[in-house]
């Protein structure tokens, strides 16, 4: 996904899919966030929901790709403090290259939401705030 926007990438990749995940794999900036848990969490989550619906609406209008899915993970670092991270990263599915996660439902080690065009917008309505203008943030999900 987002292909158009990038210069070509140098290197060579197993697959497609680890090329996209490299390519596209963003830990989400956090670094204005407060570190309490119960602050932090909501602000996070907003913050990754609203540019991967961004992101899906933008393939899928510029770009006539609906498939891409996006995948969100939440997870404590590895350092003293422990702050709550996260992570977007964007993949096609393919019927010839391994899934992004394999199974989903077994990830112990964070949480993690596969995310499509249509959970973001189903029908005529609206997902966590976002509209063709822009997304507003998880006010509308209660996130």
């Amino acid at each position: 996904m987002l292909a158009e926007l990038r210069p070509e990438t140098p290197g060579s990749y197993l697959d497609r899919l680890a090329e996209e995940t490299t390519v596209n794999g963003r830990g989400m900036t956090d670094y204005d966030l407060p570190a309490a848990p119960h602050e932090r969490t909501p602000l996070l989550v907003r913050r990754c929901l609203a540019y991967v619906g961004a992101c899906l609406r933008e393939a899928r209008e510029e770009f006539g790709d609906g498939r891409v899915k996006a995948y969100v993970s939440l997870s404590f670092a590895d350092t003293e403090e422990g702050l709550l991270t996260s992570n977007v990263t964007f993949c096609t599915p393919l019927p010839d290259v391994r899934p992004y996660i394999a199974d989903l439902e077994r990830v112990r080690d964070a949480a993690v939401v596969e995310v499509s065009v249509e959970d973001c917008f189903p029908g005529a309505g609206r997902w966590f705030g976002c509209s063709s203008a822009g997304c507003a943030g998880g006010e509308a999900a209660g996130v």
